[in-house]
């Protein structure tokens, strides 16, 4: 956490916009076309690339690195201390990458230690209002998390995952690729790719149908993902039998292996 008794204020770099009431670190590496708005504070072990937006009143701090075009909106938290009674000021981090939107009040936190010292945010995620992702989390590409979503450290999110409002996901839990997580669902086993979940405890309602006609997939390649689906989930097996049934039956692409990959890796059970 932040000493404000000992802030050292940073002078404004060339080509960059530091607000007056901002409070910008000695230390921290801003690159051209940053723009800090009113009242916001950048911490001394902060990193933000090219043309970096952070809002009013939000705070970027811990060993935090931003990359290029990433918005961080008014009174985001990001870089924050987690939230694990073990942590004991290890210098671990959080790394962003590119195109982000942070919409207001969302949180995330740095790594721990135990947990592989990282939390990762890919590119071109849209984080909407009073978000958390907790500790050790993994996110990928492409994501969408509605208002409120609430995720534990040490989660996975792969690419085009979408969250609707409110969902929440146990810590450790994995999301596969174009999974679609209702509003309100509250998922505490993994989520295998290009399917849809609800409830509470969630479970499976089907493909997300929608993520695969926008995912520009060859209609074999959906049909093989259909097939998958079936044998995984109606035909009443484990999931080793069904991953040899999979192995034997549908073609060999990458969405196979993806969702094949993902059933062998699954540690906290799969969603039925």
């Amino acid at each position: 956490m932040l000493d404000y008794r000992a802030e050292e204020q940073k002078e404004a770099p060339q080509g960059t916009y530091i607000h007056p009431t901002a409070l910008v670190y000695k230390g921290a590496e801003l690159e051209e076309g940053v723009h800090v708005g009113p009242r916001a504070v950048i911490g001394p072990k902060v990193k933000l690339a090219r043309d970096v937006q952070v809002g009013a009143g939000a705070v970027v701090e811990g060993k935090t690195t931003i990359g290029e075009g990433t918005i961080v909106y008014p009174m985001a938290t990001i870089g924050s201390d987690p939230q694990d009674l073990k942590y004991r000021g290890e210098d671990t981090e959080l790394i962003i990458g590119k195109n982000n939107r942070l919409r207001e009040y969302v949180n995330i936190s740095i790594g721990t230690v135990n947990g592989g010292g990282r939390t990762t945010l890919n590119d071109n995620n849209l984080i909407m209002a009073y978000t958390h992702i907790g500790h050790d989390c993994h996110i990928g590409s492409n994501c969408i998390l509605a208002n409120g979503v609430q995720l534990a450290g040490h989660v996975e999110v792969e690419d085009f995952a979408v969250f609707g409002g409110m969902a929440g996901g146990h810590q450790f839990c994995r999301f596969g690729e174009r999974a679609m997580i209702a509003a309100g669902a509250i998922v505490v086993q993994d989520v295998p790719p290009y399917c849809m979940v609800q409830g509470d405890r969630a479970r499976i309602s089907g493909l997300n149908v929608v993520g695969l006609r926008r995912s520009d997939l060859p209609k074999q390649r959906i049909s093989d993902i259909k097939n998958m689906f079936k044998i995984l989930f109606n035909e009443n097996l484990t999931i080793e039998d069904a991953v040899s049934r999979m192995e034997l039956e549908v073609p060999d692409s990458e969405q196979r292996r993806k969702f094949i990959d993902f059933l062998k890796r699954s540690e906290r059970g799969v969603c039925r």
